[in-house]
């Protein structure tokens, strides 16, 4: 009879030194700028044992069969490619937690990040001067070749926000290019969001100011290859992060997000009622009935390309996902006006009730959606 095998000193191969700094590189459609990007990190990290992990968003232009081919020839190099899932954070995330180094860097693809300053981030962590270390476009000795006008105005806005409203003590809690901790990742990884574009903010305010951050400048250079991921949405989703973090994460960032989009939502169903009433001269069932339509029907796809934006439907797929939130909805305002008459009887004010109401009616079309419209693969 063959003796199971027992985990132990004698079972495990010889030890050998792993990479003391995990760099990680979230991807979307950057095969002309990942070479260059390993070159680059070759030649600044020759000291230094590392790894490069490269999270690919499944990008159409085969980053990922690229990273692929460099990691062939050096082990150092490693892919996770990700299917059905899409955004930064969620992306940093993953490979952060399934990188193996003491230190972990966060550095864009575009080739904008100065990767000649890692060494001097992993020094400052190393010699225990710090847990986070930020590379800031907001402190004396930064250079920019590639930030345009309209972009740094938007950015400079968004971190002034960031600063008042969560009390984040950092100059630029919005760069890209940071490196920290694991440990201290580790700790704050259950809290944060995979959803959105700012991960920094949100492990600096889930921190509420526990970890030790040094901010170094750096040059943010000019866009070689591809274009910038970031999109008119981008607002939405910083916003919805803010208020993500002001709850104490009680509700989550994408619940936010589908309630914004349902504010928005009851100002067209509202605009359309008056606009059928007073310039069709509509009955009023009819003009509430089209109302619906047409706030359902906005708000699917505001959520299709904001809120589950890593799960957009397209295709075939998009029209059974709109009949499907029809009927998530159509069975929300049935939650919704039970529940209002419900408070009502209880305790008849109105706006009581209709507060209520509302409430009952999102978190049953969020609860449904994700069931029923937006399903993880």
């Amino acid at each position: 009879m063959n003796e199971a095998i027992r985990p132990g000193a004698d079972n495990l191969p010889q030890a050998q030194e792993g990479p003391e700094l995990s760099v990680i590189v979230p991807t979307f459609n950057e095969r002309d700028n990942v070479t260059v990007l390993y070159r680059r990190l070759e030649a600044t990290l020759a000291n230094v044992a590392w790894e490069v992990v490269f999270v690919d968003d499944n990008s159409p232009d085969g980053t990922w069969d690229v990273v692929r081919a460099l990691a062939q020839h050096d082990s150092r190099v490693r892919c996770v490619r990700r299917i059905g899932r899409r955004g930064l954070s969620g992306a940093c995330i993953e490979g952060i937690l399934a990188s193996s180094a003491p230190y972990v860097a966060v550095i864009d693809a575009d080739l904008q990040h100065d990767e000649t300053q890692l060494p001097k981030m992993l020094l400052l962590l190393a010699s225990d001067q710090a847990d986070l270390v930020v590379g800031s476009r907001y402190i004396e000795g930064y250079k920019s070749e590639g930030f345009n006008k309209q972009r740094a105005g938007a950015s400079a806005l968004a971190t002034e926000v960031a600063r008042k409203m969560l009390r984040v003590g950092i100059a630029d809690p919005m760069s890209g290019f940071f490196m920290i901790r694991r440990d201290r990742f580790e700790q704050l990884a259950p809290k944060l969001s995979v959803h959105g574009f700012k991960i920094l903010l949100d492990v600096v305010a889930t921190a509420h100011g526990g970890l030790r951050v040094v901010e170094i400048p750096y040059t943010f250079g000019a866009r070689q290859h591809g274009e910038s991921k970031l999109d008119s949405m981008v607002a939405l989703d910083f916003l919805g992060l803010v208020l993500a973090k002001l709850t104490n994460d009680i509700v989550s960032l994408r619940f936010i997000l589908f309630a914004m989009v349902g504010g928005i939502g009851l100002v067209v169903h509202l605009t359309t009622l008056f606009v059928a009433l007073r310039l069709f001269k509509a009955p009023f069932a009819e003009a509430q009935a089209a109302g619906a339509i047409v706030a359902m029907t906005g708000n699917f796809i505001l959520n299709n390309f904001l809120t589950y934006r890593d799960q957009r439907l397209k295709g075939l797929a998009l029209l059974r996902g709109l009949i499907a939130f029809y009927i998530v909805c159509s069975v929300g305002l049935l939650a919704n006006v039970g529940v209002a008459f419900s408070v009502y009887d209880q305790e008849p004010i109105w706006w009581l009730a209709g507060m209520a109401g509302a409430l009952m009616g999102v978190v049953w079309n969020y609860a449904m959606s994700g069931l029923f419209v937006w399903r993880k693969k």
